[in-house]
């Protein structure tokens, strides 16, 4: 079945259908067209929302927070459709779909319910008969703009702090993944959001995306996706002094030591850089192991990632989904056969027979210096690369333009807290996957992974849509 999505412009389901996304996983199915939108839409999506903005930022805030739980319920009950939809649309499995619909749901909520704390705080003041107290004001505009590897889920973790803080929004989706992106809208608008307060636009990133980073009404724009589309972006919004917040490319190590339990640390890179087909910004790609446990772990790591059997992911059997388009199974493809070309081992894995799936890759006497143990891949390709000990492998893992997560399995509790406190990254993993966040603790990268100013998620998420004004208050 084909569904032909519109963008919400002031309330209203309007636009032309157009562009065609194809399941990834059975080719000749078209599950989605979508608008090819123009800067004149753009337009339009600002105006409306810039119109809508104050009435919304009136609204009490838990009145606000009520409107996002009720979105809430409602992507619950529709939880099952949404998930097939972004599976057909997508590429990932049913299991990972229906997680991260219930994890958009559990944004929702998380953020809803932040509308009964949201203020400022009360401070002394040094001057008689005065008080004094600080308030967070909406940016007023803000534009949101999202990767396919998490359609409804990432949206849903911009969008929820900025509307519950007061702002209006403008979301431009991926062009891969219209569809997931529209449910989420859909379950808003169904809430009571009132009209123009959440405005939708379809369309490629080039005219969308630029329109709207250089539009004055524009206060703030978040943006995930690739470092060098987010670094373009950052130079536009920095010029005209707008608020700007990036989240984009990862090459995360993970670090075996010698008293690590082998199968524990198969399994946990397994989850980090398979699970996901290898297609988040989190996933681990290159794992450094000290001596003693090296050719162990290989041989366990290869056993973890036979399990990931690829194939479709509405199929019962399939242990990871399929690649989103074919210009990352290419990506794919081209880092296995340069690793090769540069003296890499493949061990198991790489494109299947019949070329429409990738399975899951090890990678052994891969050099430090090649392609895969330094580019990015964003497929599930792993590349393991011994260490001398443990102090080697904290410098290599730190030696990256990225700095998004970085991981290490050991026993011993004085390695953990020194990686925990010496790794150049925004988030650490011990003993656990780089994959897989909590909703209400801060995440980000450093270096060419983030903007590095204001975090995502947890309670100061809404930090980024808000300003801080101070009001001295005196009463004799």
């Amino acid at each position: 079945m084909t569904t032909h999505v519109q963008n919400l412009i002031d309330g209203q389901w309007t636009g032309d259908p157009q562009t065609e996304r194809h399941n990834p996983a059975r080719p000749e199915e078209i599950v989605v067209v979508s608008p090819r939108s123009d800067a004149g839409t753009v337009d339009a999506a600002l105006t409306a929302a810039q119109r809508a903005q104050r009435g919304w930022a009136a609204l009490p805030a838990p009145a606000r927070g009520a409107i996002l739980m009720d979105a809430a319920e409602l992507l619950r009950a529709r939880q099952s459709e949404v998930a097939r939809d972004l599976v057909r649309e997508e590429g990932k499995t049913l299991a990972e779909a229906m997680g991260e619909v219930r994890r958009a749901s559990d944004v929702l909520r998380y953020f809803g319910s932040q509308g009964w704390r949201l203020g400022g705080e009360v401070l002394p003041s040094s001057m008689p008969a005065t008080s004094v107290h600080t308030r967070s004001e909406p940016v007023g505009v803000a534009a949101l703009i999202t990767p396919w590897n998490f359609p409804i889920a990432i949206p849903a973790w911009k969008a929820a702090p900025a509307l519950i803080s007061g702002n209006a929004v403008v979301l431009k989706p991926a062009e891969l993944t219209p569809l997931s992106a529209t449910h989420l809208a859909a379950a808003l608008v169904d809430a009571g959001l009132p009209a123009g307060v959440l405005n939708v636009v379809h369309g490629k990133g080039s005219v969308v995306g630029d329109a709207l980073a250089r539009d004055p009404r524009v206060g703030a724009l978040s943006f995930t996706g690739s470092t060098a589309v987010g670094l373009g972006l950052h130079d536009v919004l920095s010029s005209r002094r707008a608020r700007v917040q990036l989240e984009m490319g990862g090459k995360n190590g993970y670090l075996i030591l010698d008293d690590a339990d082998v199968a524990a640390a198969a399994r946990t890179v397994a989850a980090s850089g398979f699970s996901l087909t290898g297609q988040a910004c989190t996933a681990t790609s290159r794992v450094y192991v000290t001596p003693r446990v090296r050719d162990a772990f290989i041989e366990a790591l290869a056993k973890e990632a036979e399990r990931f059997v690829p194939g479709d992911g509405l199929a019962e059997t399939t242990g990871m989904g399929a690649v989103v388009s074919e210009q990352q199974l290419a990506v794919d493809v081209d880092a296995v056969r340069r690793a090769r070309e540069q003296g890499a081992t493949v061990v198991t894995g790489g494109r299947t027979p019949d070329g429409s799936f990738f399975a899951p890759t090890v990678l052994a006497d891969v050099a430090h210096d090649s392609d895969v143990a330094r580019k990015e891949v964003f497929g599930p390709v792993v590349a393991v690369l011994g260490v001398a000990d443990y102090d080697e492998g904290l410098a290599r893992i730190n030696d990256s333009e990225y700095g998004l997560t970085a991981g290490i399995c050991t026993t011993d509790l004085r390695a953990a807290h020194d990686f925990a406190a010496r790794a150049q990254v925004g988030v650490v993993k011990v003993n656990r996957p780089t994959t897989g966040l909590d909703l209400n603790v801060p995440f980000g990268g450093v270096k060419d992974s983030s903007s590095n100013t204001f975090r995502e998620q947890g309670p100061t998420a809404v930090d980024f849509y808000t300003w801080s004004k101070t009001v001295y208050l005196g009463h004799e």
